[in-house]
């Protein structure tokens, strides 16, 4: 049993699952603000109804809600803040929700969200372009230094829908939604809600311009070139060990080569080389270790496609149909 013993004049007890509860909270509270300036952000809302213990919690901008039913005979005392000072959350009973294939949607989710921007200053670029259309569902997301796009195909039928979602509410939807066919979602007015495994989650859609990720991709790449995923990506693995600070790690095609390399000065070198088909001039170009090794285990394929223009113009690598497109900015070399 839990007993409210409050600061206001108010009053609660509630029988309630031990484990349940604490399973439940250990859910909301990732919504939870640290933000200590509002210090109502930092509970968790609880309210009895119907038989039931309902949990909320916000940071203004994404919301976690559950509900346990009672039952146990523990008991707690807790300090409460005012339940009438927490904010007004979307009403779920006006939303209208469809259904999508939990497994498409957190697929989809994971091979694109690590290209989402973490910088708050630009708000637009921390999302991800959501957009359904009929019998597919597109993601896009870009930090402007690299862009990951990708079509899945669905079935059943969804409304036509496009957002930009802000990428830590997907991630916490994909930690909630570990279990079930379906996801249900839906948009209330600048709100995207989700609901999965007993779990409302609820945040704000960011307003503004997503980039045209279509006018950024390449039509036209000098060399097209064929590559086993798990081997490139253990010597990108091994050789960026090397790269520290702003240093790239480097890519040299020569006649059937490809030598991966990274020097930081005070630190050391490392080089690997391995067989590809590769023909024509020399190539040199440089990337960010960490963007390159993301984009290559963002896909699944056995064999990865690195299509490359130039030196100093952007790279795509892509896999099969199922895996995403994913572009990336060179880094000038010195010299």
């Amino acid at each position: 049993m839990i007993e409210s013993n409050t600061m206001v004049e108010t009053g609660m007890k509630v029988i309630t699952q031990r484990d349940e509860l604490a399973q439940k909270l250990g859910v909301v509270a990732r919504a939870v603000s640290t933000r200590a300036s509002v210090q109502i952000l930092s509970g968790v809302l609880l309210r009895g109804e119907a038989g039931r213990l309902h949990l909320a919690a916000t940071d203004m901008e994404l919301s976690l809600r559950s509900s346990v039913a009672t039952s146990g005979s523990s008991t707690s005392t807790l300090h409460t803040y005012a339940a009438e000072d927490f904010p007004r959350l979307p009403d779920l009973d006006a939303v209208g929700t469809f259904t999508v294939e939990r497994q498409s949607l957190l697929d989809t989710v994971s091979r694109v969200s690590r290209s989402a921007s973490r910088d708050e200053s630009r708000p637009v670029l921390t999302g991800i372009l959501v957009r359904f259309e009929a019998g597919k569902l597109v993601m896009a997301a870009t930090d402007s230094y690299r862009l990951s796009v990708k079509e899945t195909e669905l079935s059943g039928e969804v409304p036509e829908l496009e957002a930009i979602i802000p990428a830590r509410a997907l991630g916490e939807l994909a930690r909630i939604a570990q279990s079930g066919d379906n996801i249900e979602l839906g948009v209330h007015e600048n709100q995207v809600v989700f609901a999965a495994d007993d779990v409302w989650l609820t945040t704000r859609r960011i307003d503004g311009q997503f980039p045209n990720y279509k006018q950024l991709l390449p039509e036209a790449f000098e060399h097209d070139v064929t590559l086993p995923r798990n081997e490139v990506l253990d010597v990108v693995r091994r050789v960026g060990v090397m790269v520290q600070r702003t240093s790239p790690i480097q890519l040299r095609f020569a006649e059937g080569e490809l030598t991966v390399f990274a020097r930081t000065q005070d630190v050391g070198e490392a080089k690997e080389s391995l067989p590809v088909q590769f023909s024509g001039e020399p190539l040199e170009i440089g990337f960010n270790a960490e963007f390159l090794r993301e984009g290559i285990e963002s896909i699944a394929e056995d064999e990865i496609q690195l299509r490359l223009i130039s030196p100093l113009r952007p790279a795509v690598i892509e896999g099969g149909e199922d895996d995403p497109t994913y572009l990336i900015m060179p880094i000038r070399l010195p010299g």
